[in-house]
């Protein structure tokens, strides 16, 4: 028996509960964006990316791609079934009973980049042997597991990739979900929204139905930095028991996740308690959409007009809840290249080709520490290695630059940006060590500061 037999016991008495048709709908939509948008192999994405995160109920789990329909469906077991159909630049949406898909948009042509080319056609080898010993460990596996499937590595310096590496099937073209590092791409929609005057982080969050009470006083800064006050579960850690999370189910079985996440109770004065929480930045990606033209097509243009196409993201894919609200705490594809260029951006302080596209100031605070969450070295959208907390303390001493901070995904999916260094590190992939991986991205960055120091 493993820790995870309790569940094995109750799931044959959880058919008529809610809690087990997230394991399901997690299965179809993660596969079906893997296949479709990612162009991933399947069955190598099943066993190293989903499995492991729905066991014991990966032993009961099975699923079928159809790709004259460009849908799949998962069954746990006859519990629990579900459905999830590629919809385009929408990316992948699970089918719920009596509710309407959302039209498909048109794609839309690109506009100009101001950010030059970061590399060209071919993989950029390393060509300092220190480099190369850098990429040979973050890809090395374990001895004896657990697993990290590195997939990806991209490293940036002064606006241009000097070492990457990817795994067998995967590539510079390789489409790969960002997790919670997509909450850092909502910080900058919400930046581009402030630069625009458009929206006041620090005035009551324009939510319709907290006008008059207690969640009026909530603020677009206070759920940025997961100090909301909303009693919403956490999404800050998974294993089985998650799937009784409303945050797990906010995201895998609500067709509508804003506005489940509106309804959740205040329980503690906003600002005063942190708790990391998804349905926080649900909310603010509505915000995002309904100040971009209140559709996903409005959604879109703004995005990329405003942010991906000036950057050059070329193979980037929003994903979106039926309700038309982009999933913005966690369903972000793109290319490792792309997900590097994002965090050019941040590395040169807001600005590409001499243009501001952040607020002045955006940056730092999106690095400034938020208070009581020193236990894991948060900011704005962004974690951070700045302060005296005890994670910040504990990186910064692996090898992380103090001025140093990260966007960070479930599965150790990593930008890590170091300011003063013009330094930009991405790692993607499924691990499944300690605190995704964190170790090792630390010894990566400690190894990549030290190569381009001589």
């Amino acid at each position: 028996m493993t820790r995870f037999a309790p569940l094995a016991l109750a799931l044959p008495l959880l058919g008529g509960c809610a809690a087990v048709s997230v394991p399901a709908h997690y299965t179809s939509h993660q596969l079906c964006s893997a296949v479709f948008v990612g162009g991933q192999d399947a069955v190598t994405f099943y066993r190293q990316s989903v499995a492991p995160e729905i066991v014991p109920g990966d032993r009961l789990m099975t699923y079928r791609i159809d790709r004259t329909k460009k849908e799949v469906t998962a069954d746990l077991g006859g519990l629990a079934s579900s459905r999830a159909v590629w919809r385009g630049p929408l990316g992948c949406q699970v089918v719920h009973d009596g509710v309407t898909p959302l039209a498909i948009p048109a794609e839309e042509p690109r506009g100009p980049s101001l950010l030059p080319p970061i590399a060209g056609d071919a993989v950029v080898a390393p060509t300092d042997p220190a480099l190369k010993a850098a990429l040979d460990r973050a890809f090395a596996e374990p001895g004896s597991g657990p697993h990290r499937y590195t997939r990806a590595i991209v490293i940036v310096k002064d606006g241009r990739v000097i070492a990457e590496r990817y795994a067998p099937g995967y590539g510079i073209a390789t489409p790969q979900i960002g997790w919670s590092m997509t909450k850092s791409v909502t910080n900058a929609l919400l930046g581009i929204l402030v630069c625009e005057g458009k929206l006041d982080m620090t005035a009551p969050a324009p939510v319709a139905a907290w006008q008059g009470d207690a969640h009026h006083a909530i603020t677009p800064d206070n759920m940025l930095r997961m100090a909301s006050g909303l009693e919403f579960g956490q999404s800050l850690y998974s294993d089985w028991q998650s799937m009784f999370d409303p945050s797990s189910q906010m995201e895998f079985d609500v067709p509508d996740m804003a506005a489940m996440a509106e309804k959740a109770p205040v329980t503690h004065a906003p600002g005063a308690f942190f708790t990391y929480s998804n349905g926080n930045t649900l909310l603010l990606s509505r915000i995002v959409r309904e100040k971009a033209g209140n559709t996903p097509e409005a959604f879109l243009r703004f995005a990329h007009r405003a942010l991906f196409d000036k950057l050059g993201m070329e193979h980037v894919t929003f994903e979106f809840d039926d309700a038309g609200t982009p999933i913005g705490a966690s369903h972000m594809w793109a290319t490792a290249r792309d997900w590097a260029r994002f965090g050019v951006l941040f590395a040169d302080d807001g600005v590409v080709g001499g243009e501001r596209i952040l607020p002045q100031g955006w940056v730092d605070y999106s690095a400034r520490p938020t208070p009581g969450s020193g236990l894991v070295g948060y900011g704005a959208g962004w974690w951070t290695n700045r302060g005296a907390g005890d994670a910040a303390r504990t990186r910064v001493a692996a090898g992380m630059p103090a001025d140093s901070f990260m966007a960070r995904g479930t599965q150790g999916q990593f930008i890590i940006v170091v300011p003063h260094r013009k330094l930009v590190i991405v790692k993607l992939g499924s691990a499944y060590t300690r605190m995704g991986d964190i170790d090792a991205m630390a010894r990566l960055t400690a190894d990549t500061v030290q190569a381009v120091s001589h």
